[in-house]
């Protein structure tokens, strides 16, 4: 078969696809509404049950007029998915998504309505942080989706356990982080765990914020602009310096064998002092999540972000974290304005991004700060490694752009992979730049 004809049976599958979306999106005989949703959920999560229970089935039950026809994805089928959908210009009724990053395609192609007719015409605008509202923190710059909540995506588990028994302390600077390794592994302790096996985590949870230090509050607008670029000394430092973890052994290429899902596990039974992630990898610990521990045995974490790098050419040295709005929810353009599927898609979505939902949310770990203003912490069911984690943005001052919220996938994604390419040997942090201006340069030329 050859491509010609493999192209277009691609196309076919994806119109087709659409019109099978279209044709089960509308209103029934029997005066039902049916609306098609994607949402982002991990099946094999033990939560996913709960927010059967108390999402859907919950919203269903209240609004029999109403018909989900729901799709469950989880990671890169999900934005493969979204991908197809957004090839064939229709994408579900009802969507989960992100402000920019993997859903850019969504905001850019302006896929989705402008909710802000929607949040003045209900008077919602005060039941949220002025942030999360905030057009400009939309690929598009318009209010394509309203987020549940924040996402910190630099976050430094810190097992005091394990730290309590080689007579240590959480490390306050890199130097310090570095002299610990050879006594924790003179117990049989591994001084860090954090799962490269998929390359976004390297750039989410770590490198940009060591980006956002070396080069300091901006810097992603400078390059936009013109004024600064990816192989400049700062940011070349940025890559350098992560070459440097992998040679004083802090960084390992064992890493790239770690599931994602597998990094908690290891952490929560005491190989490593600290794990790299992103703050919502608390839901992991938690009963609702993986329930790796007991509330008793979770009161054992502290949360944190990267030390202090103490070592020349930093702009900032210390307590800076990289903080992109959460996972949210928009709605199909294409619905007709002022029909009762919009109404009923509106419906929904207000839901999904409600106050009982977002509680619901917060105490099952998705994520550990909401997007409402309505919501009283204390009076949420929270356990130990929660309450560890909501106390994390007093642990940084500054907030610096996570990569892959800032640039295109076609910008970050040959970034990703030369961040693996540094630990593996294959590139240096000079040939990672340079690859990477290349992307930026060829993408800004399409645009």
């Amino acid at each position: 078969m050859n491509k010609t004809v493999k192209s277009l049976i691609g196309v076919l599958f994806v119109l087709l696809l659409a019109a099978s979306l279209v044709a089960c999106g509308g209103k029934k005989d029997d005066g039902i509404i049916e609306l098609t949703v994607l949402n982002y959920m991990d099946l094999s999560n033990p939560g996913s049950i709960n927010e059967m229970n108390d999402v859907w089935e919950r919203f269903e039950k209240a609004n029999p007029d109403i018909r989900i026809i729901r799709e469950d994805l989880f990671d890169e089928p999900f934005h493969q998915k979204t991908e197809a959908y957004a090839a064939a210009g229709q994408i579900p009724d009802v969507i989960q998504c992100w402000p920019s990053g993997r859903s850019t395609t969504l905001h850019t192609q302006r896929l989705l309505k402008d909710l802000t007719p929607f949040i003045a015409r209900d008077g919602l605008a005060s039941q949220y942080t002025p942030v999360s509202l905030d057009p400009s923190q939309q690929a598009a710059g318009y209010l394509g989706m309203i987020t549940r909540g924040m996402t910190a995506t630099n976050a430094v588990f810190v097992n005091m356990e394990v730290l309590n028994d080689c007579g240590l302390q959480p490390a306050k600077t890199y130097s310090e982080l570095k002299a610990q390794m050879p006594i924790l592994r003179a117990k049989g302790y591994d001084t860090l765990i954090m799962s490269t096996n998929q390359t976004w985590v390297m750039q989410s949870c770590l490198f940009s914020a060591i980006a956002g230090r070396f080069c300091g509050e901006g810097w992603d607008q400078r390059i936009h602009s013109g004024q600064a670029k990816f192989t400049d000394p700062d940011f070349v430092a940025a890559l350098e310096f992560v070459k440097t973890m992998y040679d004083d052994g802090l960084l390992t290429q064992a890493m790239f064998a770690i599931d994602y899902t597998a990094a908690p596990a290891e952490f929560a039974n005491n190989k490593a002092a600290y794990l790299i992630d992103g703050d919502w990898q608390t839901g992991a610990f938690i009963s609702t999540g993986m329930d790796l521990l007991t509330p008793d045995q979770q009161k054992k974490i502290f949360v944190t972000v990267f030390p202090e790098i103490d070592i020349p050419g930093v702009k900032i040295p210390a307590r800076t974290n990289t903080v992109v709005l959460a996972t949210g929810w928009g709605m199909n353009a294409n619905i007709p304005a002022g029909s009762a599927k919009e109404e009923a898609a509106w419906r929904l979505l207000k839901w999904l991004v409600g106050r009982e939902c977002v509680s619901f949310f917060l105490e099952n770990g998705t994520f550990a700060a909401g997007s409402r203003t309505d919501i009283d912490a204390s009076s949420l069911k929270l356990e130990p490694a929660q309450i560890a984690t909501s106390k994390l943005g007093g642990e940084y001052d500054v907030s610096t752009v996570v990569i892959d919220a800032a640039f295109e996938g076609p910008v970050y994604t040959p970034l990703n992979d030369g961040l693996a390419a540094i630990g593996m040997g294959t590139m240096t942090p000079q040939q990672v730049a340079a690859v990477t201006q290349a992307a930026f340069d060829n993408w800004k030329a399409s645009q």
